[in-house]
């Protein structure tokens, strides 16, 4: 596995099976940025917050794809969510993530 698959969570056949089989997509952005677009139905938790809402978002009990402007802040934010033992795939920026989904 190279570099960026590691800084962005892996392979995305797996990522695909997740966003088709059904989870939950939490943008890691900002409160105003999440406000100017996001992916409709994504939750906006600021990557500041993410430690903060581990209970809450492991009681999605659903597969998480993070996003972000370009995949870095979901790239920070995903080891804290998988060292909680929460299933977790960095998607990515949320433009191109937007694109998966509607597919």
């Amino acid at each position: 596995m190279g570099f960026f698959s590691k800084l962005f969570g892996g392979g995305h056949s797996e990522l695909d099976k997740v966003l088709k089989e059904g989870c939950v997509i939490i943008d890691v952005r900002t409160k105003q940025e999440f406000k100017d677009g996001h992916i409709h139905g994504s939750i906006n938790i600021p990557l500041s917050r993410i430690p903060k809402e581990l209970k809450k978002i492991k009681a999605k009990k659903k597969p998480i794809v993070l996003c972000c402007r370009s995949g870095g802040r979901a790239g920070s934010a995903l080891p804290i969510l998988q060292q909680a033992g929460i299933q977790a795939y960095n998607g990515g920026g949320w433009v191109s993530l937007r694109k998966k989904v509607a597919k």
